[in-house]
């Protein structure tokens, strides 16, 4: 059986100018967040990786249509018409817990896998069903899949999270945004990609505010007035931060383009600490 390896050589300068990816940790989230959508939603500067192959087989698995034009994909949910998603993709990739929030919002139930068939508590899956629950979700196990049904529908309610989880900030959010009344997420994730699925969902007709800080402020609309929206992913902060990292070992310049500086702001006061000349533009990093 051949193994794939990679090979590292000496070199004595990198330079030059490269574009920097979406960021996979946002558009795996865009993508769940469709399901609310209710019809075709385009979404733009999405990586080709396997984490996405990934999210699309499951996404089409419920139903959905997901078609790829280089990096663009046309996600049509408007024929998803099953809240259950499979073992066998959802073991592959942790991240597809992420469409149990907008699966409970659309349909008030969902019967999600459990990645790598975990109980609960065993990799932090609590905190992703603390802030549910304050919805009115109410969840049990079976035989590795987690059950979530809403008795009496999906109500806003006030969420303080033990921690700032990533996870747990987006699938409250996705399920809040059309949940009755207001929903407030304290101690929330501050990461950018809060921020950019904030964005999406409010293209698509959601009330959100505060998304990106540590307070977020949803007042839940009817599920019947979401629409598909366009969208494009923020860059890849991380893949651009070793870009620059790189120049800055190995003499530069090195531009990184279509990434927004400002969420790289303290890998950015390092490098300027260390020496580096740091030029930034709207979505540009010398």
């Amino acid at each position: 059986m051949s193994e794939e390896i990679i090979v590292a050589q000496q070199t004595d300068n990198i330079s030059g100018t490269i574009q920097a990816s979406g960021a996979k940790n946002s558009a795996l989230k865009l993508m769940t967040a469709s399901i609310l959508g209710q019809g075709k939603s385009v979404i733009k500067n999405v990586p080709d990786i396997s984490d996405i192959h990934v999210m699309s087989a499951v996404l089409s698995t419920i139903g959905a249509s997901v078609d790829r034009s280089d990096h663009q994909l046309a996600i049509d949910t408007s024929t998803v018409d099953k809240w259950e998603t499979p073992y066998k993709l959802v073991s592959k990739m942790r991240a597809s817990i992420s469409v149990l929030g907008p699966l409970v919002g659309r349909f008030g139930r969902a019967r999600v896998a459990m990645p790598g068939g975990c109980q609960i508590g065993a990799r932090k899956i609590d905190m992703h069903l603390i802030g549910m629950e304050q919805l009115g979700v109410e969840f049990k196990m079976d035989h590795g899949y987690l059950i979530a049904e809403t008795p009496n529908g999906l109500h806003g309610g006030d969420i303080v999270l033990e921690f700032p989880s990533v996870g747990a900030t987006e699938n409250t959010m996705m399920a809040a945004t059309v949940a009755k009344g207001h929903t407030t997420i304290d101690n929330a994730a501050c990461e950018p990609e809060i921020h950019d699925l904030a964005n999406f969902l409010c293209e698509m007709g959601a009330h959100i505010e505060g998304a990106g800080t540590s307070s977020i402020h949803i007042e839940g609309v009817p599920l019947s007035s979401m629409h598909p929206a366009e969208h494009t992913t923020v860059g890849d902060r991380i893949e651009a931060g070793t870009f620059l990292v790189g120049g800055a070992l190995l003499g530069g310049p090195v531009t990184v383009t279509g990434v927004n500086p400002e969420h790289l702001h303290m890998p950015l006061i390092k490098l300027r600490q260390m020496g580096c000349d740091v030029d930034c533009t709207d979505d540009s990093i010398t």
